[in-house]
């Protein structure tokens, strides 16, 4: 390192040093300087700010939950009436795939989602009557194609070709279901 400014040298009256920086002071002003500028990047990425706010959730949290929730309840509805698996695990594992893909968008781990549990504590299972359980799995399915619409209508366009799809296929398992 090269120092370009005169540094006083054994001199200790007052007078002489109030003109010249001594090594010391040189030392401590580029020790601030340094401190200062590494801790400057710091200040813009929020790392050293005190708001105590979280951040705020995804707005595609609640249709991957959305989906998983779908999934789960076609999956225990085959498992009430396993003569309907052919028809229904192919929906459930096109909600498990848009799941994922909402996952992977929004940078949130899943798990696969359990069936609702009652009040009683036992996991539901889904109406034991075919017919009623065909028509509530329709009306989740409309309900879920609702909300896919709404938030493809509300997302940016990066996230609307993904949203479209989810849109797409639930409107499409809403009449699979008929």
């Amino acid at each position: 390192m090269v120092l370009t400014c005169p540094v006083a040298m054994g001199r200790t009256t007052r007078q002489d040093v109030s003109s010249e920086l001594s090594r010391r002071g040189l030392l401590r002003a580029g020790v601030l300087l340094a401190l200062g500028g590494a801790a400057a990047p710091l200040a813009g990425c929020g790392l050293l700010d005190r708001d105590g706010q979280p951040p705020q959730p995804d707005p595609l949290a609640p249709l991957l939950n959305e989906s998983l929730q779908l999934a789960a309840g076609l999956r225990a509805t085959v498992d009430v009436h396993p003569d309907l698996a052919d028809r229904l695990l192919p929906l459930a594992e096109s909600h498990e795939a848009h799941a994922a893909e909402l996952a992977r968008l929004t940078g949130v781990a899943t798990a696969p989602a359990t069936p609702t549990v009652s009040p009683s504590g036992s996991p539901t299972a889904g109406p034991t009557d075919r017919s009623a359980a065909m028509a509530a799995l329709r009306e989740s399915e409309r309900v879920g194609r609702e909300s896919a619409l709404q938030a493809c209508a509300a997302a940016p366009a990066e996230r609307v070709a993904l949203l479209g799809s989810v849109a797409a296929a639930r409107a499409t398992h809403v009449e699979a279901l008929r």
